[in-house]
């Protein structure tokens, strides 16, 4: 009688290897296909990018990614460039990869597009926006009966709005204060002066006269008069400071002038920068009285 082989013979004895190899073969090959099957998508662009707000210096404008194809999910990053006039010659502008950007004062002229690359598990591309209009200048733009005019903003000048007395607070640059004049008592100082008061008055570069304004006055070369603490100018911008002698007054028996040093600040500036302004200047010196 002819033996039946089962499938559980075909597992049995030396076959056994070889049907193992072949099932784990099959098996690789199922999971290619699976692979292929899965639809592995490279990113790819479908509507350009496109970029939000006005080419204006000053204004923040905003990337839209576009649309994009590819498996998801898809990842985006962004690098803003700086073009020339036609939107040629385009270069990635150092740090400016998020997804905003604020037009600065030396973009003028230049037009400006974003790059968007986008990613997912299978690989990644990227595509330019269309370059914005030549950025303008900051201002205020009106549209009046299909008619736009833009008018230009001033520069800032750092003065505080108003006339007569401002407060030194209210300041900042370019604007800078003044030691507009300076008076003694007495006028003239002599061989028997103990001490004296100066009175520094204190306005800006704005034609304001200035309140809270720090000064500070010293004699050169020291040690002939103490140096008093700053004092704030008044409601008037004026500060008046009393300077004592000290040994080292005269300097000499021909001493013929009294140099000082003044300086106004603001309060909380860097004594070298900010609003403050030095001045040099001197009093009359007669030892014969």
């Amino acid at each position: 009688m002819r033996k039946m082989v089962g499938s559980h013979a075909l597992f049995s004895g030396r076959r056994a290897p070889v049907v193992l190899a072949v099932l784990a073969a099959l098996a690789v090959v199922g999971v290619a296909i699976g692979a292929t099957t899965r639809g592995a998508v490279v990113p790819s662009n479908e509507t350009l990018p496109t970029i939000d707000g006005d080419a204006v210096v000053g204004s923040k404008l905003t990337a839209d990614p576009g649309t994009w194809n590819g498996s998801s999910p898809i990842s985006f990053q962004y690098q803003w460039l700086i073009c020339g006039a036609k939107g040629e010659a385009c270069s990635n502008i150092g740090g400016a990869t998020g997804k905003t950007f604020t037009v600065r004062s030396g973009d003028e002229g230049n037009t400006i597009r974003v790059k968007v690359i986008a990613s997912n598990r299978d690989g990644s591309a990227n595509i330019q926006s269309d370059a914005t209009k030549a950025v303008a200048a900051s201002g205020t733009t009106t549209t009046t009966t299909g008619t736009t005019t833009t008018t230009p903003t001033p520069p800032p000048t750092g003065c505080p709005p108003g006339k007569g007395n401002v407060s030194v607070k209210d300041m900042s640059l370019p604007a800078r204060l003044l030691i507009d004049s300076f008076s003694s008592r007495p006028s003239t100082l002599g061989r028997s002066t103990q001490s004296f008061d100066i009175r520094v008055h204190v306005t800006n570069t704005c034609g304001q006269t200035v309140s809270g304004a720090l000064v500070y006055v010293t004699a050169n070369p020291y040690n002939q008069f103490a140096i008093p603490p700053e004092q704030p100018t008044n409601d008037q911008g004026d500060a008046t400071l009393h300077m004592a002698r000290l040994s080292g007054y005269p300097v000499s028996n021909k001493q013929q002038l009294l140099a000082l040093f003044i300086r106004a600040r603001k309060d909380g500036e860097n004594l070298l920068a900010g609003v403050s302004v030095r001045r040099l200047v001197s009093l009359t010196v007669n030892l014969n009285q």
